[in-house]
């Protein structure tokens, strides 16, 4: 059966993915910078509870009836912060290694040609190369996310139903960004002749879309916003002399004062207007521009699910009465755009690799 043909192609490719000596290298030392970063969010979770404990009981002692600010609880999701930048580097390293030489080797080895003579079909073939290194990225993933749970078991920090869901949101959406450039390594790898050349070319476009992208879009957006718009100006203070009288004694004190509410003055009213949509400009052209960026959308997804309230803030920014504590739900209906943009660019890679595989000549 075609299926049968299928999975045993990917269990062979996943087999020889984890077998393999660069395959393991490279994920210990992801999985040692990561139990190092979980570490260290532990640390940084605890102190964040101590200091969280204290206000409440300072806030006990001096009960105050008109309060109305209360401190937030930290969140376990906190802990996973630190781990969002190693695994955008050497988690994309290990999802490059995986792909730049799936196809490119069975060409210079002239294998591909005597694994066709088989009775298995081209796509059979690309299909079962693709699931099987999706399947050795999951299993990385797995084992990142198991020593973070265990590590968060070992010191007495047991997360609640919500937070599980959002750890394991967490990892799909490492394993998604993970997945973008393992799908620019196969097309790489399927368009090249030779290995080399197939990483050359994953890395550039790793380091276009990193970085470089980015950083034009942030020119672009600049040049399309214009000048920013200039404020009013602010009227001088004035100076107020208070003269208090103690024991007999007078003493003069000199403060500073300002005669002026921005929030009631009109000039200052369409400065913010003004300022609003010359922000709002330069969002737009950013946000176009980072949408091709699977970095940057790992970014703002994975903050969605571990500060849902900063992510809220960062999509809100001139929103008068933000949510007290967002739920995940909402921060993830926030960021939906660079959910899609994820799911988008590793489909789009692998549908060309597909074609291009389809149609190669092995001669």
């Amino acid at each position: 059966m075609a299926l049968d043909r299928l999975l045993n192609v990917a269990r062979k490719e996943f087999v020889d993915h984890i077998t393999s000596r660069r395959f393991a290298i490279i994920l210990g030392l992801l999985l040692v910078i990561s139990t190092i970063s979980i570490y260290d969010g532990i640390e940084n979770y605890n102190n964040s509870l101590e200091a969280y404990t204290e206000q409440l009981r300072q806030m006990e002692e001096f009960d105050d009836p008109y309060r109305s600010w209360m401190p937030q609880k930290p969140s376990i999701m906190y802990v996973f912060i630190s781990m969002m930048s190693y695994m955008t580097m050497l988690g994309g390293i290990l999802a490059i290694a995986i792909g730049f030489d799936l196809v490119s080797k069975e060409k210079e080895t002239r294998s591909l040609k005597s694994l066709l003579s088989h009775p298995v079909y081209r796509d059979e073939i690309i299909n079962g190369k693709a699931l099987g290194g999706v399947g050795a990225l999951g299993f990385a993933m797995a084992l990142a996310l198991a020593i973070a749970l265990a590590l968060l078991l070992i010191f007495s920090v047991v997360p609640t139903l919500e937070e599980f869901a959002g750890i394991l949101i967490f990892g799909a959406v490492s394993l998604g960004f993970l997945l973008a450039y393992f799908a620019v390594a196969l097309m790489m790898s399927t368009a090249a002749k030779e290995s080399g050349n197939a990483l050359i070319y994953t890395l550039v476009i790793f380091f276009a879309v990193s970085s470089l992208l980015p950083m034009f879009g942030a020119m672009a957006a600049n040049a399309f916003a214009g000048d920013p718009p200039e404020p009013p100006e602010v009227p001088m203070q004035k100076e107020v002399v208070h003269v208090a009288s103690i024991g007999g004694y007078s003493s003069t004190s000199v403060s500073q004062s300002v005669v002026y509410s921005g929030a009631e003055d009109p000039e200052w009213k369409a400065y913010e207007e003004e300022m609003k949509t010359y922000i709002e400009k330069q969002r737009f052209i950013s946000d176009i521009s980072n949408l091709l960026s699977p970095q940057t959308n790992y970014y703002t997804v994975a903050i969605a699910v571990t500060n849902p309230q900063l992510s809220s803030m960062i999509a809100s920014p001139y929103d008068t009465a933000p949510e007290e504590k967002p739920g995940l739900a909402g921060a993830l209906g926030k960021v939906w755009m660079n959910i899609a943009a994820l799911i988008v660019f590793p489909s789009a890679f692998f549908a060309a690799t597909y074609v291009k595989f389809m149609r190669m000549d092995i001669r």
